[in-house]
């Protein structure tokens, strides 16, 4: 299968908001006003995979000073309510990952790795240190009555479950530094809770970097 990664067009949009429709049925999609504001601040971040024409995943990213922010901020707070105007590139060294999604009919197929092989290269030729994002823990609803959030991360990070978003991500080399509650609104699978999650560019990052994202890892449940 012939996968293209490019930057995303405005002749997308009604695509990308079929996509949400079909992942995520009644929920809000990215609206065209949100998307063409993403295009006007920061087009190198916004990428769509494209199959024998069809948009078939995409990915929106912003560059945000993580001291603006904490473990526990929101996304619409992390991404200023989906306009991605907090995009701070003169300052910032963190690329957000806001959104990642995969068409139903293509998941499965690879599309996923490569729209998170075009945000590593983002960072690489922005020499960024890093990317950080929100896991949404979309399998939590079935063990919540038994764990915290932290716990069920915890079983996941160690293999001893599988959550639909974090065991993917885990496999693309990111680490859990932490866990968020009420990240998200209204999400009856993950209960507003997400896994802040972190890849570090080799290139730039310091061993110090590397040392402190351990932190997480180390303590307990």
């Amino acid at each position: 299968m012939n996968v293209m990664v490019r930057r995303m067009e405005t002749k997308d949009f009604p695509s990308i908001a079929g996509m949400c429709e079909a992942i995520y049925p009644g929920s809000p999609s990215w609206t065209s006003a949100q998307l063409a504001s993403h295009l006007e601040v920061f087009p190198e971040g916004q990428l769509v995979a494209e199959v024998e024409g069809r948009i078939a995943g995409m990915a929106a990213s912003l560059i945000v000073l993580w001291d603006d922010y904490s473990m526990d901020t929101s996304w619409r707070d992390f991404t200023a309510n989906g306009t991605f105007r907090n995009h701070d590139p003169d300052h910032g060294r963190t690329l957000y990952g806001a959104e990642v999604m995969v068409h139903p009919a293509f998941q499965g197929k690879g599309i996923g790795k490569k729209l998170y092989q075009g945000r590593r290269e983002i960072v690489e030729r922005r020499r960024l240190l890093r990317i950080r994002a929100g896991a949404r823990l979309a399998g939590y609803h079935r063990y919540a009555d038994r764990m915290s959030a932290e716990q069920y991360t915890r079983r996941v990070v160690s293999g001893q479950l599988s959550d639909p978003t974090l065991s993917f991500q885990l496999s693309q080399g990111f680490e859990v530094i932490g866990v968020a509650a009420n990240y998200l609104r209204n999400d009856p699978q993950s209960l507003g809770n997400a896994a802040v999650i972190e890849w570090l560019n080799p290139a730039v990052a310091t061993r110090e970097d590397f040392a402190a994202r351990h932190a997480w890892a180390a303590g307990g449940d």
